[in-house]
C-alpha cells in the first residue's frame, strides 16, 4: 500500500479525533444524546466539534482524489508526498481551530484544498 492510501486511512480517522477532544476530561458528558451534549458546548469544545464537522467533509474529496491518482497512474511520490502534505495542512487546521486562530486556519484549509485538486489532477503529469 501507498503512503497515501494510508494518508486516506489516517483522514477517515481525524474527524473521530477531533471528536474525542471535544469531549476529552468533561464530566457532564452525554453519551445517550452526544450530539445535543456537543451543540451546547462553547470554547474550544465547540470548536473542536467544529473541526470534526469539517473533516468530515474535506474527507471524501481527499479520498476520491488519492483514488482516483492511484488508479490513474499519478506519479507514486508525487501523490504520496501530496497526501502527506494534506495530513499536515489539516492537523495544521484543527490546531488553529482549537487555538481560535481563525487567518492561518483558513489558510490550511486553502493550502489543503489546493492540495488536494493537485493530487487529483497528478495523472496529468505522469
Amino acid at each position: 500500500m501507498t503512503i497515501a492510501l494510508w494518508c486516506v486511512l489516517a483522514a477517515g480517522l481525524m474527524p473521530i479525533l477531533c471528536a474525542g477532544i471535544a469531549k476529552a476530561g468533561a464530566s457532564d458528558f452525554d453519551n445517550a444524546g452526544p450530539r445535543e451534549w456537543l451543540a451546547r458546548q462553547e470554547g474550544w469544545r465547540k470548536r473542536a466539534n467544529a473541526a470534526q464537522n469539517n473533516a468530515w467533509e474535506a474527507f471524501p474529496l481527499f479520498a476520491v482524489a488519492v483514488l482516483v491518482a492511484t488508479v490513474k497512474g499519478g506519479p507514486a511520490s508525487l501523490v504520496d508526498s501530496l497526501a502527506l502534505a494534506w495530513i499536515l495542512f489539516r492537523v495544521g487546521y484543527v490546531a488553529c481551530y482549537l487555538a481560535d486562530r481563525a487567518t492561518p486556519r483558513s489558510a490550511c484549509f486553502a493550502f489543503a484544498l489546493f492540495t488536494t485538486i493537485a493530487i487529483f489532477v497528478s495523472p496529468l503529469w505522469a
